[in-house]
């Protein structure tokens, strides 16, 4: 027994050595091993890495991975040597069966990029199965009449090896009324015969014992033996023959069962029962024959009685006996041979050779996404399979080899109009009719950063009430982006911009997670009445995109300024204004103009006077609208010398605000020169009497110098304006060398020359870049009934944006562009 296994195991490793190394190739891009079965577990097939000119690293980086269509994955790679091995046991003849070729095709996947290598191991035979008969022992009936040369078929024994490991020859013990005549059958088979050598004397020896042996052709070469018992028989020497020794049919592996295939017939020379024939199947017939196939013992004929395949068996060998009923029964033999014709019979099967991967919508067309193939278990062009995809899909399928097909990208994608796809894939053969399967492969396409975010609206108003709570919110601006993560992430931020030369940080802050603007702190509308913001939302993509919105601001104005005493001025004597007045004064007298400015606009602005306190309220009044105070009544003698009045003056916004001034107004006899009103000052000589004191000839000659240099420079303006509109224009600017430093002084004048009125308006009213002019234009026709107001900026001011700022002052107002200039009626 020790000897016997070390032979074997010697036997082993020469036909592994022989068979293993050097028997790779590349087969047209198709590598190749060869490999004896029954290789331990381990076993290196070939260096599988170095033949697919890969790196080590690769294996891991690459994600190198083997499969096999078999039931069991036999093979594995050695990701540390890049070795393809052996992971399972292979016995070749449970893989193959008898099939002279035995291959096992391997499918290589390897990631990034995404490839597809084919490799084939074929496993060869080796001489591990001894012959075997079906029986050990079989029984002969031989008629002692038997002419000699007569022949009788033996059983062939099986291997399950294949080429020159399967069975070569047959031996016969030594006999000298038989002899072994060997015969070859279609396909190469070899049947042994039985042959008599002389006629047989069942007197002399009515038992025969003979030692059949089959030998294959291995090295060392394998046996089996079947003992066969020859009984000796009297009578019936004449033996069914039939027709032909090997019928052939062709049958479709769809035909209906019960149907008749092939009909028998064989002949015996007897008479009586010694003639009379029956029929059957060989005493060994499989039973995949017999699970199939069933013969009428009388007539012969073959049935189909099962369902045929083709794809299972495409060829039955039937051994058919014909047997007399004769003593001894005598019996002839033949061969059928039936072949079934294939039929589109089976649907084509889709695999995926890889998952399919997600695709970024940005991907490049012809983008592998996944690996497929396609197989079909028919014959012929029922075998052959064609795939196909909907004709709006925005894939296509790329061919590669014996079936495969790479799944690629045919078109642009666009992930915010589909973020999946569901491709189906039909697979139909060339059969008649053909037939088809479908499956369905869900392919992600991933996000890429396409889309910038998009503002609600491209620009924004805010009105904001001036004198707010500094670290109030202003306004939430808003914005969306299609895209999907990271990409639709989006973050506020304020532009830097200027704002009266400051930056815009500095007035406003935004929230860069939900874009809500607040102030850093309050708002004074005499100083800034409107600036802008520019927003910006960006996403979080890579690259980043971002778009741009504007918000516009305007400060609307607050009542927060009372108003402001400009005449008469009590700063140089105290809380109080002195006046003079004569006592031969009339009626309707003008004592003196009250003028004040409110630095507040619109009806913020408004003022009104009104006489507050009064030593006689019977004799003096007050303007509602202009401040000028003036007699109700003449003075008589008994009015005191010493009047004093205290004005009240009121804006008209709300809250109310107000300021008074006291007017201290001392009646003198002997002064009859009255005090003119300032128009009549411009155009009427000042009656000086002698009796005028020291104090009121400076203070009239001060009124007549300003007088005389207003009307100087009215009369330039006007020179230079006046050609085209025919009004007169001062603006602010003009009064700049003597003017109060925090008083803006505006004059409007009639046509004829008097001046309309004076008025003196708070110099941080207005916005540094621009400069303001008031004009009446005589020419128009509404000019007896309303006042024609230009406004020219002095700088590249936006007139939308002046436009605002004056809608949101006066806002029943109408304002239009007149050559170059915004045009208003009051």
């Amino acid at each position: 027994m020790t000897k016997t296994m070390g032979y074997r195991d010697w036997r082993w490793l020469a036909l592994w050595w022989h068979h293993f190394f050097l028997l790779w190739s590349t087969i047209n891009a198709q590598t190749r091993y060869s490999i004896p079965e029954e290789l331990k577990q381990g076993s290196v097939v070939g260096n599988l890495a170095k033949d697919l000119g890969l790196r080590l690293s690769d294996i891991f980086y690459r994600k190198l991975r083997v499969s096999s269509e078999a039931d069991e994955q036999y093979f594995s790679v050695d990701a540390g040597k890049g070795e393809l091995v052996v992971n399972a046991r292979i016995d070749r003849e449970a893989l193959c069966g008898q099939s002279a070729s035995c291959v096992l095709p391997l499918q290589v996947v390897i990631d990034k990029p995404l490839q597809l290598h084919r490799v084939e191991v074929e496993i060869q035979d080796i001489n591990d199965n001894s012959p075997r008969f079906p029986s050990q022992d079989i029984t002969l009936q031989i008629a002692e009449s038997t002419a000699a040369g007569a022949r009788f078929p033996l059983e062939t024994a099986q291997d399950l090896d294949v080429g020159v490991n399967s069975v070569r020859s047959y031996t016969l013990s030594k006999d000298e009324f038989f002899s072994l005549k060997i015969k070859e059958v279609s396909g190469g088979r070899k049947v042994p015969e039985l042959v008599l050598s002389k006629s047989l004397d069942r007197e002399r020896k009515p038992v025969h014992q003979l030692h059949l042996t089959a030998i294959d052709g291995g090295n060392p070469v394998k046996s089996g033996t079947s003992l066969i018992t020859i009984n000796v028989l009297d009578i019936n020497d004449n033996f069914p023959v039939f027709e032909k020794n090997v019928y052939k049919v062709s049958i479709r592996e769809n035909s209906a069962q019960g149907g008749s295939i092939l009909k028998l017939t064989a002949k015996d020379i007897d008479e009586g029962p010694n003639g009379e024939i029956e029929y059957s199947f060989g005493t060994h017939t499989p039973d995949t024959v017999l699970s199939v196939f069933d013969i009428d013992s009388l007539t012969g004929e073959i049935r189909l009685t099962g369902k045929l395949d083709f794809e299972t068996n495409a060829n039955f060998e039937i051994d058919i006996s014909a047997r007399d009923r004769g003593t001894p029964r005598m019996e002839g033999h033949c061969t059928a041979h039936v072949e079934v014709l294939d039929v589109n019979d089976n649907a084509p099967s889709i695999f995926l050779t890889s998952q399919p991967n997600s695709v970024p919508e940005d991907a490049p067309s012809g983008t592998v996404v996944a690996l497929i193939s396609a197989r079909d278990l028919d014959s012929g062009d029922n075998g052959k399979v064609t795939l196909q995809l909907p004709k709006s899909s925005p894939f296509n399928l790329k061919p590669s080899f014996s079936d495969n097909y790479a799944l690629v990208t045919g078109t642009a994608l666009d992930r915010e109009r589909f973020s999946e796809y569901n491709i189906e894939i039909t697979a139909t053969d060339l059969g008649s009719p053909p037939l088809s399967t479908k499956k369905t492969i869900n392919v992600n396409v991933t996000d890429v950063n396409d889309n910038p975010p998009v503002f609600t609206q491209p620009t924004y108003v805010v009105y904001l009430k001036e004198n707010g709570v500094p670290g109030s919110i202003l306004y939430s601006v808003s914005a969306s982006d299609l895209d999907f993560g990271e990409n639709a992430k989006i973050s506020y931020s304020i532009l830097d911009s200027k704002v009266q030369d400051v930056s815009v940080s500095s007035y406003v802050y935004i929230n860069s997670d939900n874009g809500s603007i607040y102030s850093m702190h309050s708002f004074d509308y005499e100083k800034l009445k409107v600036f802008q913001i520019q927003v910006q939302a960006k996403d979080q993509g890579s690259p980043s995109l971002s778009s741009n919105a504007t918000v516009h601001v305007f400060i609307l104005d607050q009542n927060d300024n009372a108003p402001a005493v400009i005449y008469p001025s009590s700063a140089a004597l105290g809380s109080l204004s002195h006046q003079r007045m004569p006592r031969s004064a009339k009626a309707g007298h003008l004592v003196t103009k009250v003028t004040a400015v409110d630095a507040d606009s619109g009806h913020n602005a408004w003022i009104s006077y009104k006489l507050a306190e009064a030593t006689d309220a019977s004799l003096f009044t007050v303007n509602l609208y202009t401040g000028e105070v003036r007699t109700k009544r003449a003075v008589s003698e008994q009015d005191d010398s010493s009047q004093r009045l205290l004005i009240e003056i009121k804006d008209d916004g709300e809250p109310v605000q107000s300021a008074t001034v006291t007017v201290s107004i001392l009646l003198e006899d002997g002064l009859h020169e009255p005090i003119l009103d300032l128009r009549q000052k411009v155009t009427e000589p000042i009656k000086k009497t002698g009796r005028i004191t020291l104090y009121l000839i400076l203070s009239l000659a001060s009124v007549s110098v300003l007088s005389l240099v207003t009307f100087l420079i009215l009369a330039v303006k006007c020179m230079r304006n006046s050609s085209s509109s025919g009004s007169c224009c001062m603006t602010r600017t003009d009064f700049d060398n003597y003017k109060n430093p925090k008083r803006n002084l505006q004059i409007q004048l009639n046509t004829d020359g008097p001046i309309k009125y004076v008025e003196v308006l708070g110099g941080d009213m207005l916005s540094q870049g621009q400069s303001f002019r008031s004009c009446m234009s005589p020419m128009s026709p509404m000019s007896e009934y309303s006042d024609f107001t230009l406004i020219k900026p002095s700088s590249t001011t936006d007139f939308n944006e002046v436009i605002s700022v004056l809608d949101a002052s006066l806002p029943d107002s109408t304002w239009t562009f007149e050559s170059q200039q915004v045009s208003k009626k009051t």
